[in-house]
């Protein structure tokens, strides 16, 4: 078993939260989607106006039939959970919620390779909001090869 990470402060990193409810994906749903080879994930601030008053970072999984049978589904629900736990710490906001929608190339991925996904598509999603924020007006990737 391998120690769990510490946080700057040196307590231990706490576990991510889960999603349960129906009515938490859907919010979550109409939030940011950062796309990976096996996964997307979505990602979503939680607002005190919603009802919403859990603490920490919370992580959902959706595993739809179009991956496959019973079997092919749980085998990658599983392999995603034991990435995100082996990718921790997440650079995840302690007040979002998020949903990682699996496809089936997770069944054949690398584990290794699928914890890399985990921690880049967490890194981009971070860095997306933070960029949105603090480049108002700036030109993105595919504006800047058009300009003169």
């Amino acid at each position: 078993m391998e120690p769990q990470p510490l946080r700057e402060d040196g307590k231990p990193e706490p576990a991510p939260g889960r999603l349960t409810k129906r009515k938490e994906f859907q919010r979550v749903a109409r939030g940011r989607r950062t796309p990976a080879e096996t996964f997307t994930l979505q990602s979503r601030r939680r607002d005190e106006a919603e009802g919403e008053t859990a603490r920490g970072v919370r992580v959902g999984l959706t595993v739809t039939k179009s991956i496959g049978g019973a079997v092919e589904r749980n085998r990658v629900r599983r392999r995603l959970k034991e990435a995100l736990r082996a990718a921790a710490p997440l650079e995840a906001e302690s007040d979002h919620d998020y949903v990682l929608m699996a496809r089936r190339e997770a069944l054949g991925r690398r584990f290794a390779a699928l914890v890399d996904d985990i921690r880049h598509a967490f890194r981009a999603a971070r860095r997306g909001r933070a960029e949105s924020r603090g480049r108002a007006g700036a030109l993105n990737a595919k504006d800047e090869d058009r300009r003169p």
